[in-house]
């Protein structure tokens, strides 16, 4: 199968259908047998999502008529030739004539000449891309740009810049296996380049590797978990024989940590996709734990659970995921202005009903993968002003005890953006 043919059709899943690439990048790597293969056709499609703006008019300006309806696939093999001409190395030639080779594959053979026409146009003259509109400045819609404007005037320049960055790969030591020293040492031994990160299990790659090359990582040793993502358990604070639940769980990389943590706790794992919460049952059976997996809703508690209430509950609230932008640029464009306070209207819904099921004396950790204030400390401010019996406390690494939770932006540490606020109920 040809790559660019590929990597169009993941493209124009993602932009015309609304998958995520997570999805649709998958669904095309299948067809696919060799990983260097595979590998460029992830670096295509991430890339296309990282510059799609400039791209995009790139390849509009050099049209003399938009493709429509079936042959709007077109647009997006366009966009894939035009990425490998700006952004790898691979020769321009190799690149265009690959690319309309690409356009046979899809069946518009009467369209070749057209696609390759095209990209010798862009190869000649090979302009620099435009930067003529914030939007094409910055690789970013105009919504998302404004919403971080007003966030954080001082540096949202930075922020755009840090989300565009490629993620490093962390991974979480299982502490029931081996120290995380000596894990350090098992991957030294390896010659795999590593260090520890602030948390206590946390592992941060010099660079990414195949999870196979990773000392006995299908045995449980280690899991690949962002940093950021790593201190819920930690925060949560897990201890023998509490009832927890972990409510929007899936994929299940924070509820295994939490029993990696304490595994005598009597956990339950709940989620609303049932696809989904499959990973976090494959997760705890590669890591030889236990759990409670229920597919329900966190906002109606009642309709699955028939035990008591929680002494803690993690709420990993459904949100904008704008944190983890550099992990899946798609979301980029997958996510819609008012969609932020659709998504604030459901956190709050399941906060609140969530805080119903916990006992005086307990706590409840709130997270996101946002870097919006709507999804977090705006969020937060108005649940304890409408809670009475609810305390915020203090987390030791944010940096001003003042502020309403921890706010992490996407590269502080070689984080991704998360957000935290432990929230605890009076006796």
């Amino acid at each position: 199968m040809n790559v660019r043919a590929l990597a169009a059709k993941a493209i124009f899943d993602v932009l015309e259908r609304g998958l995520s690439l997570s999805v649709a990048l998958p669904d095309q790597q299948q067809k696919l047998q060799n990983s260097k293969d595979k590998g460029l056709l992830a670096e295509i499609c991430y890339g296309v999502m990282r510059q799609l703006p400039q791209l995009d008019k790139c390849v509009s300006d050099c049209l003399t008529k938009p493709f429509k309806g079936k042959q709007r696939i077109l647009h997006q093999l366009l966009i894939v030739g035009c990425y490998q001409l700006y952004f790898t190395r691979i020769p321009a030639r190799a690149a265009v004539s690959e690319t309309a080779e690409a356009c046979r594959q899809l069946k518009f053979n009467g369209l070749v000449k057209v696609v390759n026409g095209v990209l010798r146009n862009i190869e000649r003259q090979k302009a620099p891309l435009s930067e003529a509109a914030e939007t094409l400045t910055y690789n970013t819609p105009a919504w998302l740009i404004k919403r971080l404007q007003q966030a954080y005037p001082q540096h949202w320049q930075q922020v755009i810049e840090q989300s565009h960055q490629r993620p490093p790969m962390w991974l979480r030591n299982n502490q029931l296996q081996q120290t995380r020293q000596q894990y350090l040492q098992a991957l030294s031994d390896l010659d795999i380049e590593a260090s520890a990160g602030l948390s206590d299990d946390a592992i941060l790659l010099a660079s990414p590797k195949d999870v196979t090359a990773l000392p006995n990582f299908a045995e449980g040793a280690a899991s690949v978990q962002d940093g950021a993502a790593q201190w819920a358990a930690t925060l949560l604070a897990p201890q023998a024989d509490e009832v927890i639940l972990d409510a929007c769980a899936a994929p299940g990389g924070k509820t295994c940590h939490l029993l990696e943590l304490a595994p005598q706790i009597n956990l339950t794992a709940v989620d609303f996709d049932a696809k989904r919460l499959e990973r976090v049952q494959q997760n705890l059976d590669r890591l030889n734990l236990k759990a409670q997996v229920i597919h329900g809703d966190a906002a109606n508690i009642d309709s699955w659970w028939q035990g008591g209430k929680f002494d803690k509950i993690l709420l990993d609230a459904p949100c904008s995921a704008t944190g983890v932008i550099r992990r899946h640029p798609d979301i980029k464009w997958l996510r819609k202005n008012n969609d932020i306070e659709e998504l604030a209207v459901l956190q709050q819904q399941i906060v609140d009903h969530c805080w119903t099921w916990l006992k005086p004396g307990g706590t409840l950790l709130y997270a996101t993968c946002s870097i919006l204030p709507q999804e977090n400390r705006d969020q937060i401010s108005q649940f304890l002003a409408r809670t009475p019996d609810a305390k915020l406390v203090t987390i030791a690494q944010q940096q001003n005890p003042q502020d309403i939770g921890w706010q992490i932006l996407p590269g502080q540490n070689n984080m991704d953006g998360f957000y935290y606020a432990r929230l605890v109920k009076d006796q």
